[in-house]
């Protein structure tokens, strides 16, 4: 059961789950039901039963879960990537399907992965490097299930590739491999899931543009693929196309997914971590000057949540505040204005945020009311 799904069901909170967004909306994406920018959170529509929510690689649309376990879709979708059945765009939420077990979800670039709660695996939308793990490179604008296992438990969708953890630790992946973002010590492409090794230690995973880091359950930090911005953050700029340890920490707790040459990390002291690309001062440590090794932001022990966008990152805090830092061109930081920032700086003064993800310059949220 999710954060969101688990409150409600304990009756933890003091109101219902509502969805927000803001910064770019060219199709739609932002679901208000326009084309219109927006620099501050907008909520969408009326509805107050939202639970899960990415956007991630996804560029322009997100795809959304709800508290009944419906999943619904918005922007984009001329690769069918809503999964509505059809490659319109949407600019308001659609549902997809009838069903009410979905549980996860996460975005590509133009395609979508989803797992039910019978742990069955799912995808559709663009399918030009096998992101799909359906066997073929044919796009679908409508769920397909990958296999018949009933064993997948976490998904991160990069561009144009993805990656999953099953119930018994084992990580696997598919897709594109060109930048050796799969972890399979080649750079092919594969079209069906692929082990990654043969651990059984994987806990948290997190695909970006053309890298992917992950968690294993001591703690310890892992990255591979692409690192020409030190992305890996393993002190150089050298691309490893197998999984390669972090420095040596074992307090690594959450990573966070989105897109970009740069990637952002919880410990569990609750402090915040960033490297990478630092263009427009994404990394949030004061500098626009590019990291090859975690640096930490700000001396704070109280961060729960970060999403990275193409050139920003946004996070939570344990006080249900949301903070932004980096381009913001289209308002993507939700500050009201269009200024870009290097320290992450707080949007309004709400307190009640709870999930986040980020697309392309699109954010969304789920704030309590």
């Amino acid at each position: 059961m999710n954060q969101v799904n688990a409150a409600v069901a304990a009756g933890t909170w003091t109101g219902l789950p509502q969805l927000f967004s803001w910064g770019q909306n060219e199709v739609g994406q932002l679901g208000l039901g326009n084309v219109t920018y927006y620099s501050s959170p907008k909520q969408v529509g009326a509805l107050s039963n939202w639970s899960t929510l990415s956007g991630g690689c996804g560029k322009f649309f997100f795809i959304a879960t709800k508290t009944d376990g419906t999943l619904w879709g918005c922007g984009q979708n001329v690769s069918g990537q809503l999964g509505d059945g059809t490659t319109i765009n949407r600019s308001s939420p659609v549902q997809i399907g009838s069903l009410t077990q979905w549980s996860e979800t996460s975005t590509g670039s133009n395609s979508s992965l989803a797992i039910k709660t019978d742990g069955t695996l799912w995808s559709w939308g663009k399918n030009e490097a096998g992101q799909l793990g359906l066997g073929n490179i044919t796009y679908y604008s409508s769920p397909k299930q990958i296999g018949a296992l009933t064993a997948w438990s976490k998904i991160a969708c990069g561009n144009a590739f993805s990656t999953a953890i099953k119930t018994d630790g084992t990580l696997w992946s598919w897709g594109r491999g060109a930048e050796g973002q799969l972890g399979l010590g080649n750079r092919t492409y594969y079209s069906s899931p692929k082990q990654v090794g043969a651990l059984t230690t994987w806990s948290k995973i997190a695909a970006m543009s053309t890298h992917t880091i992950a968690v294993k359950a001591d703690g310890t930090l892992w990255s591979w693929g692409s690192n020409a911005s030190g992305q890996l953050g393993l002190g150089n700029t050298t691309a490893y196309s197998s999984p390669k340890q972090v420095g040596a920490l074992t307090t690594w707790s959450k990573v966070g997914k989105g897109g970009g040459a740069a990637s952002v990390a919880i410990k569990t002291d609750g402090t915040l971590w960033s490297w990478g690309n630092n263009a427009s001062g994404r990394l949030g440590d004061g500098t626009i000057t590019n990291r090859s090794s975690p640096v930490q932001i700000g001396a704070l022990t109280n961060w729960s949540e970060s999403t990275n966008g193409l050139y920003y990152s946004m996070a939570i805090k344990t006080d249900g505040t949301i903070w932004g830092w980096g381009d913001n061109s289209y308002g993507s930081l939700g500050l009201g204005n269009r200024t870009n920032y290097s320290s992450p700086k707080q949007v309004g003064s709400l307190t009640n945020w709870l999930k986040l993800a980020s697309g392309q310059y699109s954010v969304f949220g789920i704030a309590t009311t």
